[in-house]
């Protein structure tokens, strides 16, 4: 169906997601028409075209999360993992409650998560989902795509999933039992036949994403499983070098580092990204940088979980593709984008600020505030989400490009007495009233609310879902 025509005026800042000099644009009108922008400055109303009035508002592009566990909605705050690293915490929390989903929990957690992350101004979805067991009595791939496009989202799938156990899960129930390779692969081909769309606009994508090389495949399934992607023209997802046991553990089984292994069964390249990458060493790096590879940025998990911060600056630097997930709920209770972006802003400059040294220590500068601005990681969230999603459609707000942006009114006392009034969603944190979101052109946020959902409604069915999940 084609989206309506309509113009956006009166905007008073908007953030484009581009790079360099036009990650700014003077505004202040933005035309849509088919589902795209139409042209961008001081335009003149068409006769009969239906206004957006954006007085006092920022606009900045539709966020584009590029990793998160949409299940863990429900698991967030568990007293059981909340002060655990990832490894206890992986026991604690979501491989302890993981077997007790049934459809409609899983349907509500879904739900839940995606709401946040619209309120938040996000446009789209990759969620890397492992809730598969052989014989499951439900589809968690078809409810994924159900409740997305029911709310007006672009939605990728990373379909998770393992062939082998590793000892944290041995000992849990059957529900945790692994795949056959076959079965696993055979479902990626029905996946992709039914919903996989290769067009730079795609509001449905398939991405081929094991849980995590080390542990979830032999290394000759990674490489058949990569080959398999490549041939159905698919993206290759999957955690990796999120705590120091990723490097523990590749050195210990297979004499490198994790980058290294990935490498080495043809898990590199500008069609992969990788969750995390907190902990590398300079050579991973310059690897990564070197053959496209890309990140999702995670930093409120990686900060919740004692990780780390991964070195995104200098990856970027490299020539890595960066972007931004929010991870799952379970190892970060605000899983929205405007937090993550908050946190990733902040986070960056603290590294930095971490390796400055006295003078008479041989240090040569005071701290780490050069080392991300708002327009970085305005496009991090944004076009860089869409790098390394393969949506070119949605790199930046420009003409041609898709119409899925925010109109932010910052209304807020936290926002008043701002210089810049551009910076303040990321800069001041919080969440501003979001007067309108849009994705291709059709408005699925209006006026703080989205159209369809009660949110007293779905709060009472999340305490509802909870109190069954912890009496099961």
């Amino acid at each position: 169906m084609t989206s309506p025509s309509f113009l956006i005026q009166n905007v008073a800042a908007v953030m484009t997601g581009l790079p360099g000099a036009a990650a700014r644009h003077p505004g202040p009108d933005i035309r849509i028409a088919d589902g795209k922008i139409a042209a961008m400055g001081k335009l003149t109303p068409a006769p009969g075209e239906s206004i957006v009035d954006a007085s006092d508002c920022v606009v900045y592009p539709a966020w584009v999360n590029t990793h998160h566990h949409l299940f863990q909605s429900l698991l967030k705050g568990d007293p059981q993992g909340i002060d655990l690293a990832l490894t206890p915490w992986l026991g604690a929390t979501p491989y302890r409650f993981r077997p007790r989903f049934d459809e409609a929990m899983f349907r509500v957690a879904v739900r839940i998560g995606l709401v946040e992350l619209l309120r938040s101004g996000c446009g789209t979805v990759a969620d890397h989902n492992y809730l598969y067991y052989p014989g499951m009595p439900y589809d968690t791939s078809a409810i994924l795509f159900e409740e997305a496009e029911a709310l007006g989202l672009r939605f990728v799938l990373c379909r998770g999933g393992a062939t082998k156990t590793r000892a944290l899960e041995a000992s849990l129930p059957a529900s945790l039992r692994p795949e056959t390779l076959e079965h696993y692969l055979a479902d990626i081909e029905r996946l992709a036949g039914r919903y996989h769309d290769a067009s730079p606009f795609a509001k449905r994508r398939i991405v081929l994403a094991p849980t995590t090389p080390l542990h979830s495949m032999d290394p000759g399934e990674l490489r058949e499983a990569a080959a398999c992607a490549r041939h159905l023209g698919i993206r290759l997802h999957s955690h990796l070098s999120e705590t120091v046991e990723y490097a523990n553990g590749a050195r210990e089984r297979f004499g490198m580092t994790p980058v290294e292994f990935v490498g080495e069964h043809d898990w590199l390249g500008s069609d992969v990204w990788f969750a995390h990458l907190v902990k590398l060493e300079d050579a991973e790096i310059r690897l990564l940088g070197a053959t496209g590879t890309g990140i999702a940025h995670c930093p409120q998990s990686n900060g919740r979980l004692g990780s780390g911060i991964a070195p995104v600056r200098q990856l970027e630097d490299a020539g890595a593709a960066v972007s931004v997930g929010v991870d799952g709920a379970a190892s970060n209770e605000a899983a929205d984008m405007i937090s993550e972006l908050h946190a990733a802003w902040l986070m960056q400059r603290a590294r930095r600020g971490e390796s400055a040294r006295a003078t008479h220590a041989g240090g040569d500068f005071e701290g780490g505030a050069d080392a991300a601005s708002i327009e970085d990681v305005v496009r991090w969230g944004s076009s860089g989400g869409a790098r390394v999603l393969g949506l070119s459609g949605l790199a930046g707000l420009a003409p041609g490009n898709a119409a899925d942006l925010a109109i932010w009114s910052l209304d807020d006392p936290r926002y008043f007495g701002l210089h810049d009034i551009a910076i303040g969603p990321i800069a001041s944190g919080g969440r501003p009233y979001l007067k309108a979101l849009f994705v291709g052109g059709a408005r699925v946020v209006a006026d703080d609310a989205i159209p369809g959902v009660d949110l007293r409604e779905l709060a009472a069915q999340a305490r509802a879902a909870t109190k069954r999940l912890l009496a099961a």
